[in-house]
């Protein structure tokens, strides 16, 4: 456990109000509460929450305020505005564009102490992104098997931000810690197929950070190696590179880890 205590650490940012889960705001923020004192609490990070829904996590917030990354809907302009009439600790937006103007006239907008997180599906914006200063976002997966994107995608997005090292975060599809194929949703009648582990892009991360590859293996691998490295490539993989995952669920990645015997 101690060894991968640096790849897991505040690695999870909870968006249990995103689905498959889908949680009403007063049994989300409960979790994360909840979640803030448990034994896990040091793989907790930050509480994800549309920008269109801070008036209601206002209004139902009963105890500490978590730190909050709040995700931008279509009108940036108006959002930044509403984070701005924020009392919520608000130190991070996500955003999702199509080409390299969007990215431009953002960043135009976007408060100095805001880390802004930029969701591509085109590697090819990663040097705008980096030019900027800001953060990438990969989406990995979602409620259908049409949502999860190929490994040689995810290894490219990855290698890519290694190379202009551009720090980035993942979302959705990673619930588990290995390559797996399981249920993509709660529901009895819901697809199943195969999603990306947690542990696989971040070992992938640390990895493409060393110049190491090629990517894909690791991508799909079932089973847990760590290929070598230590915790202090995980360390600083973290800190600088692979920064964190957004997951509707913080108990099943604690679960699974600890059915591999990993925590």
């Amino acid at each position: 456990m101690s060894r991968l205590r640096p790849l897991l650490e505040n690695l999870i940012d909870y968006a249990g109000l995103f689905p498959p889960s889908a949680l009403p705001m007063n049994r989300a923020i409960e979790n994360y509460q909840r979640y803030r004192v448990s034994p896990e609490s040091w793989m907790l990070a930050r509480f994800v929450v549309p920008v269109a829904r801070l008036d209601e996590l206002e209004a139902s917030l009963n105890g500490p305020a978590p730190l909050i990354s709040a995700l931008i809907g279509a009108d940036l302009e108006a959002d930044l505005a509403r984070i701005a009439r924020s009392p919520l600790p608000i130190d991070t937006i996500e955003l999702k564009v199509s080409n390299a103007g969007q990215i431009d006239a953002a960043m135009r907008r976007i408060q100095p102490h805001l880390t802004p997180y930029i969701e591509i599906a085109d590697a090819a914006l990663i040097p705008v992104i980096k030019s900027a200063g800001a953060r990438a976002k990969i989406r990995t997966g979602g409620v259908t098997p049409d949502a999860f994107p190929s490994a040689k995608h995810v290894a490219k997005f990855i290698e890519t931000c290694a190379r202009h090292e551009t720090p980035f975060k993942a979302t959705a599809g990673l619930h588990h810690p290995l390559r797996c194929y399981r249920p993509l949703t709660y529901s009895a009648d819901g697809p199943s197929g195969w999603m990306f582990g947690f542990l696989n892009v971040f070992l992938a991360a640390a990895l493409a950070r060393k110049g190491r590859g090629p990517l894909e293996p690791v991508l799909l691998a079932e089973s847990f190696n760590d290929h070598g490295l230590t915790p202090e490539d995980f360390s600083s993989t973290r800190r600088d590179f692979a920064i964190s995952f957004g997951s509707c669920s913080f108990e099943e990645p604690v679960e699974d880890l600890r059915a591999l015997g990993l925590l």
